[in-house]
């Protein structure tokens, strides 16, 4: 399978890119610079998906597109127009669209609040929490032949908190996973295990599904 990562050389695409390319898929990393350590076997291109050129490179030649932006540096305040582009860019091109959503969407039991509500983000990464809310909204009203999904990693996930790698991971549609203790975790290769199942095997069609150790 040809996959191509928008934000390759970040947390969740540098791992992404890895598993890619361990299960033997063409990667290729689209990223503002090239990382510290390359994944040896992956392709890498550089550039701003600022520029229409770049998203459209992105989505040429390739079978998905898996996108893990974040809105920062500068991309902040601007990611919800970068996705607004490259929706209906995947959608001409007829290749699969996989997002990661983030989990403050996701319901803290199955007919209670979002964790949104129960758990209010800090001003500080407010932004990026609510551009994680709106991408669902935009995929949800994208064009019919777009096979997207996206993914909403644990509520506990980051550079921040590494977690361990596994190689299992258990999923849910809207509500929020936790374990024994009512953590909510996962690590970035147990994230890019889900996601590379799920390109090799879809089961989640204009879906959104959560991930969780």
């Amino acid at each position: 399978m040809r996959v191509k990562v928008l934000g390759g050389t970040g947390y969740a695409g540098s791992a992404i890119v890895r598993e890619a390319v361990k299960r033997g898929h063409e990667v290729t990393s689209y990223s503002r610079s090239l990382p510290t350590e390359p994944v040896e076997g992956a392709a890498y291109r550089t550039g701003s998906v600022l520029e229409d050129s770049f998203l459209a490179e992105a989505v040429a030649d390739t079978d998905a597109v898996v996108e893990t932006l974040s809105p920062r540096g500068e991309l902040e305040g601007k990611l919800e127009g970068v996705r607004d582009r490259l929706i209906p860019l995947a959608a001409s091109a007829g290749v699969r669209l996989g997002v990661l959503a983030g989990a403050s969407s996701l319901r803290v039991s199955p007919d209670g609040p979002l964790l949104l509500d129960v758990r209010p983000p800090a001003p500080e990464v407010r932004a990026e929490v609510m551009a994680g809310v709106a991408v669902l909204e935009a995929l949800r009203h994208s064009p019919e032949e777009l096979d997207w999904f996206a993914v909403s990693p644990a509520a506990s996930f980051g550079a921040w908190a590494p977690g361990e790698a596994t190689g299992t991971y258990r999923t849910s549609d809207d509500v929020l996973l936790v374990d024994e203790e009512g953590r909510s975790t996962l690590s970035a290769a147990d994230l890019a295990v889900a996601i590379l199942d799920e390109l090799e095997v879809p089961a989640h069609h204009r879906r959104r599904f959560h991930v969780a150790d």
